[in-house]
């Protein structure tokens, strides 16, 4: 059996399982019937409430660390990197992903194999972040959102409650891609209003809002904001049709 690294201070409930090769950092406290798989790390500080489940090699509160010209450092992203990394009640935590330190997962989220969550972003109650999908620093996701395989939302991201988000989705932050300092005054990401939807492989520009119960046709580029209730699709992404009754929320059973 191999050997686990536990804190003195760290604060473990009844129920607990742990793998072997697992390392449980100093004040981090974890609730009733906790599972940790093997090589599992949990970095100091980190809270993590009851019946949540860490799958193998883990990563849990990681400090962010940055290139010196990192964007995030020029513009002041506001990160709370000194708040504990915390997961309330009921998560599930995929094998080799990693949360790192200032996020927030609210009750029964599930984060699927090799996802990552980076610094200041908030996951509301029931949402579900797809295999290898990368959410970056300041976001805010909301309840009962479902994020598909090897999507990409960009930092300074905002999607509200029931937001579907296809496979291979790209959203933006930046118009002038990396180039003139004028850019550090407009760097803007994404915000999907509650029930927006968003097809596979498309792409979002900076800054551009979906409206609520709107739909993104897969492939598409979104150069322009999409209004409530309507379908739009291809490149740019054009007005197609009003979303169908029976595929609005209102008539979904949604509790």
């Amino acid at each position: 059996m191999g050997i686990n690294l536990i804190a003195e201070s760290a604060k473990v409930g009844s129920g607990f399982k742990v793998g072997d090769f697992s390392n449980i950092g100093e004040h981090v406290v974890i609730g009733n019937n906790v599972t940790i798989g093997n090589g599992v790390i949990i970095h100091n500080d980190t809270r993590i409430g009851n019946n949540v489940t860490i799958q193998d090699n883990s990563v849990v509160g990681k400090d962010s660390v940055r290139a010196k010209n990192s964007v995030a450092n020029i513009i002041g992203s506001k990160d709370k990197e000194t708040v504990p990394t915390v997961i309330m009640d009921n998560c599930i935590i995929g094998t080799s992903s990693i949360l790192y330190r200032g996020c927030t997962l609210h009750n029964d989220c599930y984060i699927a194999d090799q996802a990552t969550v980076r610094e200041n972003v908030t996951i509301g109650e029931g949402t579900i972040i797809g295999r290898c999908v990368c959410i970056e620093n300041c976001c805010d996701i909301g309840k009962m959102c479902k994020i598909e395989t090897n999507a990409y939302i960009t930092a300074f991201s905002r999607l509200e409650d029931y937001v579907f988000i296809a496979p291979g989705v790209i959203t933006t932050n930046d118009n002038y891609l990396g180039r003139t300092s004028e850019r550090f005054g407009c760097i803007k990401g994404v915000t999907v209003k509650r029930g927006g939807r968003i097809g596979g492989n498309s792409t979002i520009l900076p800054g551009r809002i979906i409206g609520c119960e709107g739909l993104v046709g897969a492939g598409s580029i979104v150069t322009k904001d999409v209004p409530e209730g309507t379908v739009v699709k291809g490149n740019p992404a054009s007005p197609y049709r009003i979303v169908p009754e029976k595929e609005l929320l209102k008539t979904q059973s949604l509790e």
